[in-house]
């Protein structure tokens, strides 16, 4: 169980983090009214909130691969999946991250901002920071796009395809308590998939095609976007462990 713990607390520490770049900004918004903040501590906040949330999407594959392993090749678990492997896998996700998330600050700062500066979330995101710039934003949306589709999109379809092996194999299996054990293993990821997947999914829909949806609902998957995973997933390893 060795390399799943490190994962969870990869898991974990990815979780502290995007909490810890949200909740500065709503609590004073909450506590002392403080509705403020420069672009630059914007770009930054950004930047962590993507950074952080593609990292998790990354870690989340990484579960689905040590179940995979797990449950397709039980033998060779302790041989494919070392604390150097594990480490790799780690150092690899955050430097994917970073890598796609650095140029975002810098593409927003050269534009030029007017209007009603007015965020619709009391922290900043990509999608909403740059509708605010008076200049061609096609360049950004693109990006936005390509960026999406090379994490969120890309792990998603492998997270399904580990579990399609998986279940494959379960279904091979001729004792129906054995089966049972088996897919009891992957609740916890499952159910951590979803509450990560859902809401970002749902959010992206609304930012670019939910044009006409209430602003009221664009606040709520807002935080549950950042703010329910990190709360639900404790509790749903804690239940299953």
């Amino acid at each position: 169980h060795e390399p799943m713990y490190h994962l969870l607390s990869m898991l974990a520490l990815t979780d502290l983090g995007l909490s810890l770049c949200t909740l500065p900004t709503v609590l004073g918004i909450f506590w002392i009214g403080a509705r403020d903040i420069s672009h630059d501590a914007c770009f930054a906040q950004l930047f962590f909130i993507h950074c952080l949330s593609f990292l998790e999407s990354s870690v989340l594959l990484s579960m689905a691969f040590d179940r995979f392993v797990a449950i397709c090749h039980p033998l060779r678990y302790a041989s494919i999946l070392t604390n150097t492997v594990i480490g790799r896998i780690g150092l690899a996700s955050l430097g994917r991250s970073i890598a796609l998330i650095f140029p975002l600050p810098f593409m927003l700062k050269r534009f030029p901002y007017c209007g009603s500066l007015v965020l619709s979330h009391s922290y900043c995101l990509h999608q909403e920071v740059m509708k605010l710039a008076c200049a061609d934003i096609k360049a950004n949306s693109i990006y936005g796009m390509f960026v999406i589709v090379s994490t969120v999109g890309i792990d998603s379809l492998l997270i399904l395809f580990s579990y399609a092996l998986i279940l494959r194999t379960v279904l091979s299996i001729a004792s129906k308590v054995e089966r049972f054990k088996a897919l009891n293993t992957c609740v916890s990821h499952i159910c951590a998939v979803l509450l990560f997947y859902s809401p970002m999914i749902g959010l992206s829909i609304i930012h670019r095609f939910g044009k006409q949806a209430p602003h009221l609902v664009q606040v709520i998957m807002g935080f549950v976007y950042l703010l329910f995973p990190p709360l639900m997933n404790p509790i749903v390893y804690r239940i299953k462990t």
